[in-house]
């Protein structure tokens, strides 16, 4: 029991943040390496023929904060921004595209629909990220 009370406690070994919150970050920035980055070094290793050159990018951006995640998993905290950019990424994809064809009616049996319920998940490492910590090392710059 007293293990569980620690989970919920500021800790000083994770800069005052609540060790649950690490630990469910540590798991996204797993799961984000396994599978995203899966996903995307199998294109790139696999693909034949020419590229389009934006759906290109698109693969190597993955690529390279997938494969970046890894060591969120050994550094958790000092590796947010990646979590960051995924939040904002997914976040927008889900406002510009997936919410538009929603709204018209259009969402369903588009290619985009699978995605939603993946880019929906972004949910639970936003409500566990410590943001109080992102605010004060990551936006006012304190160590």
């Amino acid at each position: 029991m007293e293990f569980i009370k620690k989970l919920f406690r500021p800790s000083d070994k994770h800069k005052g943040v609540f060790p649950i919150q690490v630990y469910v970050l540590k798991l996204f920035f797993l799961l984000m390496f396994l599978f995203a980055g899966k996903d995307s070094w199998t294109e790139l290793i696999t693909h034949d023929g020419e590229w389009n050159a934006e759906i290109a990018i698109a693969w190597c951006s993955i690529a390279a904060y997938t494969t970046l995640s890894v060591l969120g998993v050994f550094h958790t905290l000092r590796m947010l921004p990646i979590m960051l950019f995924m939040f904002l990424y997914k976040g927008l994809w889900l406002f510009f595209v997936a919410y538009p064809l929603w709204k018209n009616g259009t969402l369903t049996g588009n290619e985009a629909e699978d995605w939603v319920p993946v880019f929906m998940l972004i949910i639970v490492p936003i409500i566990f990220t410590p943001w109080k910590y992102v605010f004060e090392t990551y936006v006012l710059g304190k160590d």
